[in-house]
């Protein structure tokens, strides 16, 4: 396996970085590594792929038809926002919603504002977590949005649906994070509504993805983990691989703790934010 440039390498504590995020989302992130000197190479280890259940679609295009119905969309990823306004119905005249839009963090807020922009809706309709905030996730985001939940109000909340057999703590069908915040919307006497934009999937093992990933068990190497269903992928693909000696970058600690599971004893945790996780892979390695 041939390794990526690296105009510094010999000085590097880790000789692999691993991006895991799905492969639209991966690139920058390969850019941004790669700039700053770390031998990095893409490995998405989730497929994103439009819904084939046909309830599903029905589902997901009369939502895209009439989006503004809601009083708050919640988008739980870029991925969701997306697939979402891939096919949404465009709104003439220029809008003025009283429609919110919630973001659990920067990247997905930032994807928002530019689909949002497509259709004349101002980015101030966008609500996330701040930027100085511990934690990216629903949790941070609800003493942000709780004011605008009410009796009688709706929110739709757009997401992807897994296809796996193991689900991700974090990010899937029923996770744990959006859970509460449909919760705690319903405690209030909102009506919440769902739609499922995307499914995630496993990625196909070629001999070529296996052979990558396996070099990945060495020491030297780390993994960057955005996803407990990414990690859930590698070990269904290498399910007798040992990663004791390959360290872990996760960017939530239900992540974390997925990754101590699969064996990574050193497990490192980051805010999820690309300038977060550069931050940490330099403070991490200077500190070594």
């Amino acid at each position: 396996m041939k390794a990526p440039s690296d105009p510094r390498p010999a000085s590097r504590r880790w000789s692999w970085v691993f991006v895991t995020r799905p492969a639209a989302e991966a690139e920058a992130w390969v850019d941004a590594l790669r700039a700053r000197g770390w031998p990095v190479q893409a490995l998405p280890l989730i497929d994103i792929a439009e819904p084939r259940d046909r309830h599903t679609l029905d589902a997901l295009q009369q939502a895209r038809a009439r989006w503004l119905d809601w009083n708050a969309l919640m988008f739980v990823s870029p991925a969701a926002v997306h697939h979402f306004f891939a096919q949404a119905v465009p709104v003439s005249p220029t809008p003025e919603p009283g429609t919110r839009f919630w973001a659990p963090g920067p990247g997905t807020a930032r994807v928002l504002a530019e689909a949002l922009k497509q259709h004349g809706v101002s980015p101030s309709c966008i609500d996330s977590p701040p930027a100085d905030a511990a934690q990216f996730d629903s949790e941070h985001l609800w003493p942000v949005v709780a004011s605008q939940v009410c009796s009688g109000g709706r929110v739709l909340v757009v997401r992807g649906a897994s296809v796996a057999a193991t689900l991700d703590a974090h990010n899937g069908p029923a996770g744990s994070g959006r859970d509460w915040l449909i919760q705690r919307c319903q405690a209030q006497g909102a009506t919440v509504d769902a739609c499922v934009a995307y499914e995630r999937h496993a990625p196909h093992w070629t001999p070529r993805l296996r052979a990558e990933a396996e070099a990945g068990t060495a020491a030297g190497t780390l993994w960057l983990f955005s996803s407990s269903e990414a990690l859930a992928h590698l070990c269904e693909g290498l399910p007798q691989a040992d990663w004791s000696r390959a360290a872990a970058l996760c960017t939530h600690e239900r992540i974390a703790a997925s990754a101590r599971a699969a064996g990574f004893v050193h497990v490192i945790g980051s805010r999820p934010a690309l300038s977060d996780v550069l931050g940490t892979l330099e403070s991490a390695w200077s500190h070594s």
